[in-house]
């Protein structure tokens, strides 16, 4: 028999009565059942009970052994008697009799308890992640991880892409967050960057005659940190196509996404990709407050200012005086109470605002009737005008928000989501995806009035060299992210593989040839060499397994991630280097003036 194991602890069933088994695991749970002693003894498969009784020669080490000690045993298989079985484990109607017990490991006492599900603060649960990862909830977040992987290779490979790897120590990246540094020993003074992500190296992939390039690629970024984005690294599935228009890209990804959500997604639905919309980057503020709406919540906000203009509220009609301003309505549907009114412009001041403008529509002797205080301003006509306009009825509401969008955009949009969640108009039932497409390549410095790029300086501008001599605020660009839930799983671009295009794109954000040949140069000179026309994308594996875990905290689903400060607990990163690292690599440290550390 071997050494540790004959079955693990999911592999036991009826057939396997009366015979002789070997099992090692951990100790789930003990009971003592007066003189029978009982244990569920777990490894990664699952859970089997083992039992022993007075008469049996283990019974003195059995008593011994306490929660996730480390042992294994020997023993007879036997049937549960038929009111004891337990369906809720595969081997949930056998048990094993203990006839020998060697203890393989002890534990000390537990800072958290792998059994139950108390809650720990994620500090402890960080610190001592390996007894975290213990917990059948993280065993299946970091299973459902890996196998969602497994099932992106597959599909890719399935598709004719290949995986290549690209480089982990390069130079710093255009993507636009912080790089991490790493200093050259054989360079002093110079600095290898950490990738923010393979961008230049797929693209020069292209050029180098390649096609289809996958890879399941570590990404560096030097971010703060969020619930759903990791503050120093992160994995994306990341492709590049030559030949291709944005809409092959579409063709191409949208089906290998549409089935690893369905394949891992449970009874959540999925509409087939080919009928995910395509929502320009403008609509998309406009009609949800951000380029990453939930489109679950059937809310579309609409401009009312119309309505507004000259009339009885002054304070929305003076706004509307001035330029670039709007009154945006966000529809309640089924909002339409007082209460639930109060309840939001509440919610509008916890947020800094003095409130929300609200109406909602009642019954009133058989007719619809206006009430709240905006429509005892602006008067019947135009709150009648307004409800046919959002297409409300009685006990309907809207809420209204009045400036410049730039400014209160976001908020509209979280406002949206509160409400949508609130009023339960959010099919949770399904995963929901869009692109959004049509983003603006460049964007004005509201306090420099510079012009620099939105996003990837690399986009190909829609219309090629004639679009760049237009205002450059109107320069739109084969750029899109894929939206699920209302979190961005998914950024690309059809590339700018023009020379030509290239320097004038970058003429355009204020950068001459030499800056443009300084900072890009590697891929810049290469597109001199017959460059394909080219694109691809990048989706986040991190997030996308959050979201099929059904988690909104995306350290739920990467085995060993630092907390909200950027440090590793368990293994106490960062640290201090020391004298010899830093004179090795002809380094001094200074340390700003800050508040005291944290240890």
């Amino acid at each position: 028999m071997h050494p540790y194991r004959s079955h693990t602890c999911a592999e036991l069933n009826l057939d396997h009565v009366g015979r002789q088994v070997r099992l090692s695991g951990w100790v789930h749970r003990v009971r003592d059942h007066g003189g029978v002693l009982f244990i569920d003894l777990r490894d990664h498969y699952g859970i089997t009970q083992v039992l022993c009784d007075s008469d049996s020669p283990a019974f003195l080490t059995v008593e011994t052994v306490r929660n996730e000690w480390c042992i294994r045993i020997d023993g007879e298989v036997k049937a549960r008697d038929q009111d004891l079985i337990n369906p809720k484990i595969p081997t949930g109607e056998i048990e094993v009799f203990i006839r020998e017990l060697e203890v393989l490991n002890a534990a000390g006492e537990l800072p958290l308890m792998v059994f139950g599900d108390q809650e720990y603060p994620e500090e402890t649960r960080l610190q001592y992640r390996y007894l975290d990862l213990r917990r059948e909830r993280m065993q299946a977040n970091m299973t459902l991880r890996a196998d969602v992987i497994a099932s992106m290779r597959r599909r890719m490979w399935d598709k004719g892409f290949r995986e290549y790897q690209t480089p982990i120590i390069t130079a710093s990246s255009p993507e636009g967050a912080r790089d991490f540094l790493v200093p050259s020993r054989l360079h002093p003074g110079k600095f290898y960057a950490l990738p923010q992500a393979p961008q230049q190296f797929k693209q020069l992939i292209m050029v180098s005659g390649f096609d289809r390039y996958f890879q399941i690629a570590p990404c560096f970024r030097d971010e703060d940190p969020r619930s759903d984005r990791a503050p120093t690294d992160f994995y994306q599935l990341d492709v590049e196509m030559s030949f291709v228009t944005q809409q092959d890209v579409f063709d191409t990804i949208g089906p290998v996404l549409a089935d690893v959500f369905r394949e891992f997604g449970g009874s959540r639905r999925v509409e087939p990709s080919a009928h995910w919309p395509q929502i320009p980057y403008r609509d998309a503020l406009r009609m949800y407050g951000t380029d990453k709406p939930d489109l679950r919540n059937p809310i579309e906000m609409q401009d009312v200012s119309e309505h507004f203009a000259g009339g009885g509220f002054a304070i929305f009609a003076k706004i509307l005086e001035q330029d670039d301003t709007e009154v945006r309505a966000i529809p309640a549907p089924g909002g339409g109470s007082r209460k639930f009114c109060d309840r939001m412009n509440a919610w509008a001041q916890a947020e800094g605002l003095p409130g929300m403008g609200y109406i909602f529509w009642r019954d009133v002797n058989g007719c619809v009737e206006a009430a709240g205080p905006l429509a005892k301003n602006i008067g019947v006509e135009r709150s009648e005008a307004v409800r046919n306009q959002l297409t409300l009825d009685v006990g309907d509401a809207a809420f209204f928000l009045a400036g410049k969008p730039s400014q209160f955009a976001r908020l509209a949009g979280r406002a949206r989501d509160v409400i949508g969640d609130a009023l339960g108009l959010i099919d949770t039932d399904r995963f929901s995806f869009g692109w959004i497409v049509d983003f603006p390549i460049y964007e004005r410095d509201e306090e420099t009035g510079a012009i620099d790029f939105e996003h990837n300086p690399f986009s190909m501008p829609q219309g090629g060299l004639e679009a760049l001599n237009q205002d450059p605020l109107d320069v739109l660009g084969f750029q899109y992210d894929l939206t699920c839930n209302g979190f961005e799983i998914l950024s690309g671009a059809i590339r700018n593989h023009v020379p030509e295009i290239m320097v004038k794109a970058f003429e355009v954000a204020g950068y001459d040839v030499d800056a443009l040949y300084y900072r890009f140069g590697g891929i810049a000179r290469s597109f001199q060499y017959g460059a394909p026309p080219h694109g691809g994308c990048a989706a986040g594996i991190d997030r996308i397994v959050m979201l099929l875990a059904n988690t909104e905290n995306i350290r739920e689903v990467i085995m060993f991630p630092m907390n909200q400060r950027a440090e590793d607990l368990m293994m106490t990163a960062p640290s201090d280097p020391t004298h010899s690292q830093l004179h090795e690599l002809g380094l001094r440290v200074r340390v700003p003036d800050a508040s005291p550390r944290t240890t």
